[in-house]
C-alpha cells in the first residue's frame, strides 16, 4: 500500500509536498486543478516497469501518454529537475543481508540484516538529453527510516559510506551490468508494489451485442474496460470468490446484488450463444422482474459505463491498489451515494487501497454519513481538494471529524451549489414578504 505521494515540477505541480494516502483516498476539486497528475505519476512509475529508459513517458497503448519531458517538467523548463517519491509497506517484507563495504581509508563497516517491511523511494531526473538524465535514485528503508541506500553518478551509498559502482537503466534502478543485493531486492520490490496497482480511466468502451472470448484468463480488465466480460468468465472458470461478511462469495454474485441494490438492474447474467462451436457469450439485463432480457448494448450509457467500475473492484487480487478517474460518471446521484458504500466494501473487506478523482458531491456526502455510522474510520479515508492559481497547482486535505464534518471546508468546493441554494432562500423569503405586502 502506498503511504505518501510527492511530486516537484511535475506538470502543474511545482511541489505538491508530502500527499499522505489512506485506504480510501479522494481527490476533488475544479477542472484542470490537477488531480489526475497526483495520480498520473504512479503510472508514469508503473508504465516504465520494463522499459529500458530512464522515463517511459508513454504512448497511445500505455496507461498514460505524457508525451516527452519538455512537455511534463513544470512551465515546460527543461532546466529544471523533476523529482518524484512515494512511501510504502510491503505485503512481503524483506531481509537484506549485511554487506561489509570499505570507505576510502579502508575502514570497514559492517551492516547489520535489516527487516524491511516499508521503504521511501525518491528520484531525481533532469532534462540534459533528451529522454532527461538520471540524478539519482534512492530507498529509504524500514519503519523508521533507519538507512539510506542511494545511487548517485555511478556508485551506491550505504548513507554516507561510498560502496561498490553499479549501473542502472532506469529511476528505480533497474539492473545493468554489475549488480548489488540490496539495489537489486528494493528495485525488486518495487516492480511487485506496482505490479499489484490497476487503473480504470474516465473513458470506457462501448458496450456490445456480443462478446467473444477465447479462453484466455486477462491480468486485469483493461485501462478502458475493454477486457471486463473476458475477466468474468475467466473468474467463472477459476471459480474466484470475494470475502463478503465471512463467507467467500463468487466474484458474479456480489456484482449482481450491487446492480440490484442500486436499482440499476434486477438481474445480470452472462450466457453462451446457442452456436455449439462459437466462444460467443451474451450479456443479458433484467431491468425489472417483468421485463424481459435485453443486451447491455440495449441498457442506458450509465450501467455500461460503471460495470467496469464494479467488475475492477471485485477482480483485482486483494490487497492490490486501485487507481479510478471519474468513477460516478453518467450515474444518477443516487447511486453516486451508492458508490461511496461500494469503496468501503472493498476497502474493508477486500483490503484494497482505492484512489479516486471525482466531481461527486453524493460521493464525498455517503462517506461524510458512514464516518459517522462508524462504517469506516477517519484513518482510513484522506479527503484532498486541489486548486490551480495561474499555473500553479496546491492542494489542501480536508479535516474530517469522527462525527463526518468537515472543519475546513474550500469556498466553492463544489461550484455554485451552495450559493444556489442561499440565493434560493433569499429570493423566497423576498417572495414571501412581497405577498404579506400585498395582502
Amino acid at each position: 500500500m502506498f503511504t505518501h505521494i510527492r511530486m516537484k515540477n511535475f506538470k502543474s505541480w511545482e511541489d505538491s509536498g508530502e500527499v499522505k494516502l489512506a485506504p480510501l483516498t479522494g481527490f476533488f476539486g475544479t477542472n484542470s486543478s490537477g488531480k489526475s497528475s497526483l495520480l498520473q505519476m504512479l503510472l508514469l512509475l508503473k508504465q516504465t516497469i520494463g522499459t529500458e529508459e530512464i522515463l517511459f513517458f508513454g504512448d497511445e497503448n500505455s496507461l498514460v501518454n505524457l508525451g516527452n519531458f519538455q512537455e511534463l517538467i513544470h512551465g515546460h523548463n527543461k532546466e529544471a529537475t523533476l523529482e518524484l517519491e512515494f512511501g510504502c509497506k510491503l505485503q512481503n517484507p524483506l531481509t537484506i543481508t549485511p554487506l561489509q563495504e570499505s570507505d576510502r581509508y579502508g575502514h570497514s563497516y559492517d551492516h547489520r540484516p535489516l527487516c524491511v517491511d516499508s521503504f521511501t523511494f525518491d528520484t531525481a531526473i533532469s532534462g540534459h538529453a533528451d529522454g532527461g538524465f538520471l540524478d539519482y535514485v534512492s530507498y529509504t528503508v524500514g519503519p523508521k527510516s533507519i538507512e539510506k541506500i542511494k545511487w548517485k553518478n555511478g556508485s551506491l551509498y550505504y548513507g554516507e559510506v561510498q560502496g561498490s559502482s553499479v549501473d542502472v537503466t532506469n529511476c528505480y534502478g533497474a539492473p545493468a551490468g554489475s549488480r548489488d543485493e540490496r539495489l537489486d531486492l528494493l528495485s525488486a520490490a518495487f516492480e511487485e508494489l506496482f505490479a499489484r496497482v490497476y487503473y480504470l480511466g474516465p473513458t470506457r468502451v462501448h458496450p456490445k451485442r456480443l462478446y467473444h472470448w477465447e479462453g484466455t484468463h486477462p491480468e486485469s480488465i483493461g485501462q478502458s474496460g475493454e477486457n471486463m466480460i473476458a475477466s468474468l468468465l475467466s473468474a467463472r472458470v477459476d471459480q474466484r470468490t470475494t470475502p463478503y461478511e465471512g463467507k467467500d462469495v463468487p466474484i458474479e454474485e456480489r456484482i449482481s446484488a450491487w446492480l440490484q441494490e442500486m436499482d440499476l438492474a434486477h438481474s445480470f447474467s452472462i450466457k453462451r450463444t446457442n452456436a455449439q462451436v462459437a466462444r460467443d457469450y451474451d450479456v443479458l439485463i433484467q431491468k425489472s422482474p417483468d421485463s424481459a432480457k435485453v443486451t447491455l448494448a440495449d441498457m442506458g450509457y450509465g450501467l455500461s459505463q460503471f460495470l467496469p467500475v464494479l467488475v475492477h473492484c471485485y477482480y483485482a487480487p486483494e490487497r492490490s491498489t486501485l487507481i479510478l478517474e471519474q468513477p460516478g460518471m453518467h450515474l444518477h446521484p443516487k447511486v453516486q451515494s451508492q458508490l461511496a458504500d461500494l469503496l468501503i466494501e472493498v476497502v474493508t473487506e477486500r483490503n484494497l487501497q482505492i484512489l479516486i478523482e471525482s466531481h461527486s458531491e453524493h460521493l464525498l456526502t455517503r462517506l461524510q454519513r458512514r464516518i459517522a455510522e462508524e462504517k469506516i474510520t477517519t484513518d482510513q479515508t484522506a479527503i484532498y481538494f486541489c486548486r490551480n492559481d495561474e499555473g500553479i497547482s496546491t492542494i489542501e486535505r480536508l479535516k474530517m471529524d469522527e462525527s463526518g464534518n468537515i472543519k475546513n471546508w474550500p469556498e466553492n468546493f463544489f461550484g455554485e451549489v451552495m450559493s444556489d441554494m442561499f440565493a434560493m432562500t433569499d429570493a423566497q423569503a423576498e417572495r414571501m414578504a412581497k405577498q404579506d405586502t400585498e395582502d
